[in-house]
């Protein structure tokens, strides 16, 4: 768990990051999976949320089993497969990640190593293991897809997001996972590697412009191990004019091993106490051979190495581990130690290489930040700090969060709808190096051929390659070393594709005079999520012609002429991309003129010029990826999705129909305790209470008989027919004191109003008096209607209906709050005004004024001319309130 101020500074400062939104309720999330356990991050946009978070599963945890289970007709996902792994482990589904797009033989061999004995069969069209259930048969691909929409719901039902993924999974892998995802409905905005999210939030509250640092980030979880080097910075950009620094990291390298993890030390144990139960039994007995009790062991095994980390000692008991004997046993951290020796030295073979390809040395690295569950063992640490030469570890990150909260701030700064106020710069580079090969008619099988894409390569890129050749060809995509291979990968070659198209356009451009050989351009891309694939393909075809164009340096009489006889010559077809280009030194002198001697056939003011036109024409490709790699074909896909929705469907019945009995069971043990109270026996007869408690009984016996495999449709019917009978009694009980209440109220409003009226008589005389009588007897009447109701209620027993309800006494209480807020709205009249009435000088002097106003105006002189118009008077007058202004 993550400190309380690390909590707290995190949350301050992703408020501060999240600025600008889009959409108001607009959001993003990431998802940690695991070969073990996934974690989620949601990014939040709503107020009154906090700005990130770890998503809790229905248990209240922040991590969830990566498992999916079948059993008994029912999909289990997360902490219910968890809850059956013990008793049925060849129904619980476990590693899946690990096995996305992976061989058959690689699976059957994983599986063995870690005792899961399931059901599997290898596919024919992609040579994939296929898991047999109890529902159906499922590939890896679907079982992940089935935790991304679990990973869903929890989520929110966002559908953007960021997956993470070890820095050793392949293409094929990573197109699988893109797979899965999109049959869980989840729009991928990337994939990014762990090591990237665990840098970026490790980096995003920090300030690099005081100097570069060197992190190495070492990160050994359940399966695998891997050591990331990574560089932070700073650099100055400009931003609204203002030139500010702005930090940044790279990924430097990254190297790993993927068969080392915690769950190999716990093999270890397993093994050590496997032995022991075997010679503690005898007569040949191997509890090995038992898939349930090696699913006992282990889930046991776990939790002591688990206590071995806080303690020297931890003791081991399982029950009914083996025809229904119990085990029970102890074990040392000394012990434990030895017996996974070899591991440890193991373990720094990722952090060494690192470094030596590096060139760096220890003391170059700043920080070596530890995340995975698995960096809590004692011994792994220290050898580390020997390796090291440190007396402590920097573990500054939480070692199961990190890699969430860092994606989720990927995702927040990749995403459309969210802005980030402040940046951290990532630049992620290809764990593997790779080759491009093309073979086809007519070339040279060597190195010439080939073209290599290094390692470290940066995330997205876009490589080009031009190829001179006139015949249909084949792409390949290759790992670039045998020594970085994805786990299982039986050959290097991950992609092959058909171009075609290239022999058509060569042959359709042959009659014309080409000034360059056919060349094929293929358009590579090495996406954000670290996939490299052939995007596109085109031909590139170059012709030379003689054109008549306008002559230059014409008179303007000529070029009248010339621009009246130049005709332009149509373009190339809408299928195709045409350059032109002049050729103004005349051309190829080897290209004749047709028109050179024939004056006639050139038109008065044009010339003949050679021309150069390129021609693109789109080539078609086709995928011919076979094996694992291969993707899945749109009737493959839609079916898998089918499948999916089925169960969705399903689970969703389930879940409703659970609920729905809960809530009849519930409601049948509420009502029978409330029936045999006090208060009841007011508002019911004996009968009516026996009558009741019979039904009850009645579909209580049905519920644990015959209602143990009923649908929710037969619940919720026999839910409704007891709420017929049940609802007017509760009804009647709470209006024992819901209508007192009710009628108390009225009463004081009534007070209220009487001196509410008599304020308006002296603060708003205005008032008329017609509505203030009209308030008066609305009032009244209200007042008797309460009094009558109350006296019927007094003579009507509680068992049968009420006089009146708490209801209608509400309503009529806010019928008379809306006449009083209207007649209280009533604004106060404006005072009138009356002019003052002249006297008959003034009138006569008026008339004077007027006359007098009437002959200036008919008289012109010079000096009206000369007089500033009312505009420059204006200006004028500004400019002296200008000055005067100054002056103040």
């Amino acid at each position: 768990m993550l400190p309380a101020t690390m909590l707290l500074r995190l949350g301050l400062l992703v408020s501060m990051l999240l600025v600008n939104p889009i959409l108001s309720e607009s959001a993003v999330w990431s998802i940690d999976l695991g070969s073990e356990w996934f974690k989620i991050a949601v990014v939040n946009l709503k107020p009154g949320q906090p700005p990130i978070s770890i998503a809790i599963n229905e248990m209240s945890k922040r991590k969830t089993p990566s498992l999916v289970a079948f059993h008994s007709g029912s999909r289990l996902i997360g902490e219910e497969a968890s809850g059956i792994a013990a008793r049925y482990p060849h129904k619980v589904y476990s590693h899946l990640r690990d096995l996305i797009s992976k061989p058959y033989p690689h699976v059957s061999k994983t599986l063995a190593l870690r005792y899961l004995n399931y059901d599997i069969s290898p596919e024919e069209s992609r040579n994939v293991a296929v898991f047999k259930t109890d529902n159906a048969d499922f590939t890896a691909e679907e079982l992940v897809a089935m935790l991304l929409k679990y990973a869903v719901g929890l989520a929110g039902s966002v559908k953007d997001a960021v997956v993470t993924v070890p820095p050793y999974m392949g293409v094929a892998e990573r197109k699988g996972l893109l797979v899965s995802a999109e049959l869980a409905g989840i729009n991928v905005l990337a994939l990014v590697n762990e090591h990237s999210g665990a840098a970026l939030q490790y980096g995003i509250d920090k300030d690099f412009s005081n100097g570069s640092r060197h992190v190495i980030f070492y990160d050994m979880g359940a399966g695998s191990t891997y050591a990331a080097l990574v560089y932070y910075s700073a650099y100055n950009t400009k931003e609204f004019g203002k030139t500010v620094s702005a930090n940044q990291f790279q990924v430097k390298d990254v190297r790993w091993d993927a068969e080392l993890g915690g769950e190999h030390m716990e093999l270890r144990l397993v093994e050590h106490f496997a032995d022991e139960f075997n010679k503690q039994v005898g007569n040949g007995v191997d509890i090995r051979k038992s898939p349930k009790a090696m699913a006992k062991l282990k889930k046991q095994v776990k939790r002591t190495k688990e206590i071995l980390s806080a303690n020297t000692a931890a003791p081991i008991s399982v029950e009914s581990i083996y025809d229904d004997r119990d085990f029970r046993s102890s074990i040392t951290r000394e012990k434990f130690e030895e017996l996974c020796d070899g591991l440890w030295e193991k373990a720094l073979v990722p952090l060494k290489e690192v470094l030596t390809h590096s060139g760096l040395k220890i003391e170059d690295i700043y920080a070596v930040e530890l995340i995975g569950g698995a960096t809590r063992v004692p011994k792994l640490q220290a050898k580390l700090q020997e390796f090291l030469g440190r007396k402590e570890l920097d573990r500054h990150l939480d070692s199961d969060e990190a890699i969430a909260l860092g994606a989720s701030l990927h995702a927040a700064n990749i995403s459309d709808g969210i802005k980030l106020n402040r940046k951290l710069g990532m630049i992620d580079g290809s764990p593997y190096g790779y080759v491009i090969e093309v073979d086809g008619p007519y070339l040279p099988k060597d190195e010439s051929t080939k073209q290599i894409i290094p390692r470290m390569k940066k995330l997205p890129s876009k490589i080009f390659r031009s190829i001179v050749h006139n015949k249909d060809f084949e792409v390949s995509l290759a790992y670039e070393s045998d020594d970085f291979l994805p786990p299982g990968t039986p050959s290097r070659t991950f992609a092959q594709y058909a171009v075609s198209g290239l022999a058509d356009a060569s042959e359709k451009y042959a009659s014309r005079n080409l000034s360059a050989p056919v060349k094929a351009n293929l358009h590579f891309s090495l996406s954000r999520s670290g996939i490299f694939s052939l995007d596109r393909a085109d031909a590139v075809i170059e012709i030379t012609e003689w054109v008549e164009v306008p002559r230059k340096n014409l008179t303007v009489d000529n070029s009248t002429f010339a621009s009246a006889n130049t005709s332009t010559e149509s373009g190339p077809s809408s299928t195709e991309e045409s350059d032109e280009k002049l050729n103004t030194d005349g051309g190829n002198s080897n290209i004749s003129d047709p028109g050179a001697n024939d004056s006639s056939t050139i038109s008065p003011g044009t010339e003949k010029k050679l021309k150069k036109r390129t021609f693109r024409v789109p080539l078609k490709i086709d995928d011919k990826t076979a094996g694992p790699g291969a993707s899945l074909s749109k009737e493959s896909f839609s079916e898998a999705k089918s499948k999916l929705e089925a169960l969705d469907k399903k689970d969703e019945e389930r879940r409703r129909t659970a609920e729905l009995k809960n809530s009849l069971e519930g409601y049948i043990y509420d009502t029978r305790d409330k029936l045999e109270s006090e208060d009841f026996a007011k508002i019911s007869t004996s009968q009516e209470r026996q009558s009741f408690i019979e039904k009850l009984d009645e579909v209580q016996e049905w519920l644990y008989t015959d209602g143990e495999d009923a649908s929710a449709a037969q619940f919720q019917e026999h839910l409704d027919k007891l709420k017929a009978i049940g609802d007017p009694i509760f009804f009647r009980r709470n209006e024992l004191t819901a209508r007192p209440a009710a009628s108390d109220h009225a009463r004081k409003y009534l007070n209220e109003v009487q001196q509410i009226v008599r304020g308006w008589e002296t603060n708003k005389s205005w008032l008329p008096k017609g509505k203030i009588d009209e308030v008066l007897n609305e009032a009244e009447k209200v007042k008797n209607w309460l009094n009558q109701k109350e006296a019927e209620q007094k003579n009507t027993p509680g068992y049968e209906k009420s006089a009146f309800t708490s209801e209608e006494v509400y309503v009529k209480v806010f019928d008379l709050q809306d006449k009083v807020n209207k007649v209280n709205k009533i604004p106060k009249p404006k005072p009138k005004i009356e002019k003052p009435v002249k006297n008959e000088t003034e009138s006569s002097k008026e008339k004077a004024d007027a006359t007098n106003s009437s002959e200036e105006g008919k008289e012109e002189t010079a000096a009206d001319a000369e007089k500033p118009s009312p505009d420059e008077k204006a200006d004028t007058q500004s400019k002296d309130h200008e000055s005067d202004h100054d002056e103040l």
